[in-house]
């Protein structure tokens, strides 16, 4: 392992879309031989992977604990991450998670890292950065398409319309748009004000006026065009804005045991659809039992792995009633925790009815399996629209109130798996996974960023 004594210190937005992602690259750095000091509390660390014992001594998980507000019903005891709470408390998440300001000073004062990388919501980092003179790193967690999108200069988007058409910063013909029915949402969400006081929009825009560098975890091969794009608009070539590759995780060892692949292993190969939506997708139970008709609908073989719902009384009430009897041996449902990747990786899984959300697109197509996406919030409908014009995806259609029908999911999910319409489709999934899981391709671009950073940090 090579040996640097260059240290970095990582501080992640509480949610775990983006923690997963910013533990994933500090695995990678300390790999590369970087000390990591990666902030957050006491229960984001404790729901994270564990660290392989061969990079131990460079990676420490650092436990701050979050301060409490005065007001538990705003924010309950025990809440640390955005998957703990609904929707409308994560503005007070933000007011608990800015609180850190001050130990995390101390900290930085008293360690004098060489780098700071940093998430879209701790502002107050800038400050900080700039009274110890320590350069700063953005890392988004967003696809370089999606970040675009948000971003320009001046941050002027005038109304919930303008939501609605490709930005005219890019200055290229692009799918990229928000449906009406989330237009309003995402404009009153990213510029309009909330209890913490600062807008996402300008919490974003002070941290990447001041970072040194930006790092995508993402490849050119997929979106060069908009990497290019987000080069120009936050500093016009003057700021370095590296591809560091997929950060895509280790491929699961030897064969999978449980109940689980013990179905999956009697399956016809590329026949069964793996649907998940996550744990930061809160479908309601009209939306949860709309998705179960529609796959019942579509006849397909399927996996489901089903976060037990808020509002469902027990597993049972997640499902619409008779659900499980009439799909027996057709398909399998696990509520609560999947191992995901192992799932992905089986033979008998050919695609995958998801969300859209960026770090799934990219543990998905790693593998060829066809895409059918279904998306809800903040960057989901950009990703959506790219892979669709890109030909690796199928988007649910949607009604202009924004919902969708069972008939739509199973002619989606049809058109993907089975149909002669989706062998293009087919082909092209399985043809990106050339470059969604090539590794040595990301690694190269990984290595590059870590020479960067080892030219560029304090001690240069």
């Amino acid at each position: 392992m090579a040996t640097t004594h260059l240290h970095m210190v990582m501080v992640p937005w509480s949610a775990f879309g983006h923690l997963i992602p910013f533990f994933q690259l500090a695995l990678q750095l300390a790999k590369a031989g970087i000390k990591v000091s990666f902030i957050s509390t006491p229960g984001n660390i404790k729901r994270l992977p564990n660290v392989p014992s061969n990079i131990a001594t460079l990676l420490d998980l650092l436990v701050f604990p979050l301060p409490n507000l005065d007001d538990k019903q705003q924010l309950p005891e025990g809440c640390e991450a955005t998957v703990d709470i609904p929707f409308e408390k994560i503005q007070y998440l933000k007011i608990a998670y800015d609180l850190l300001r001050q130990p995390v000073k101390q900290f930085i004062i008293d360690q004098k890292p060489d780098w700071i990388l940093i998430d879209v919501i701790p502002h107050w980092m800038v400050e900080i950065a700039q009274e110890q003179h320590i350069p700063l790193v953005n890392f988004s967690v967003f696809s370089a398409s999606a970040y675009s999108f948000f971003m320009n200069q001046t941050l002027t988007r005038s109304s919930p319309e303008s939501w609605m058409s490709p930005p005219e910063w890019f200055g290229f013909s692009s799918p990229l748009r928000y449906p009406k029915s989330l237009a309003t949402a995402m404009h009153e969400g990213f510029h309009g004000e909330n209890a913490s006081g600062i807008s996402d929009a300008d919490r974003v825009h002070k941290i990447l006026q001041a970072s040194k560098a930006v790092a995508f975890r993402t490849c050119p091969e997929y979106e060069a065009e908009y990497l290019n794009a987000f080069e120009k608009i936050t500093g016009n070539g003057s700021k370095p804005v590296f591809p560091i590759g997929l950060l895509l995780p280790e491929k699961p060892q030897g064969r999978q045991t449980g109940e689980i692949f013990r179905w999956l292993d009697v399956q016809k190969p590329n026949s069964v659809v793996f649907v998940g939506f996550g744990s930061e997708c809160k479908l309601s139970n009209e939306q949860t039992h709309e998705i179960a008709y529609g796959v019942e609908l579509s006849g397909l073989p399927f996996l489901w792995a089903l976060r037990k719902p808020h509002w469902a009384i027990n597993e049972l009430d997640a499902l619409p009633c008779g659900f499980q009897e009439r799909t027996r041996g057709r398909g399998m449902v696990c509520i609560g925790w999947a191992p995901q990747l192992e799932i992905l990786g089986h033979s008998s899984i050919g695609g995958s009815l998801f969300h859209a959300g960026w770090g799934s697109i990219i543990e998905t197509l790693q593998f060829g399996h066809s895409l059918v996406v279904l998306p809800f919030v903040i960057d989901q409908p950009l990703n959506a629209r790219l892979l669709v014009d890109k030909g690796l995806g199928v988007e649910i259609e949607r009604s202009e109130d924004g919902w969708f029908s069972r008939d739509d999911i199973a002619k989606a999910l049809r058109l993907a798996m089975v149909s002669a319409e989706g062998e293009k489709l087919r082909i092209q999934t399985r043809e990106a996974a050339q470059v969604f899981g090539n590794r040595d391709l990301h690694d190269s671009y990984f290595n590059r960023f870590v020479e960067y950073l080892k030219e560029n940090g304090a001690a240069n």
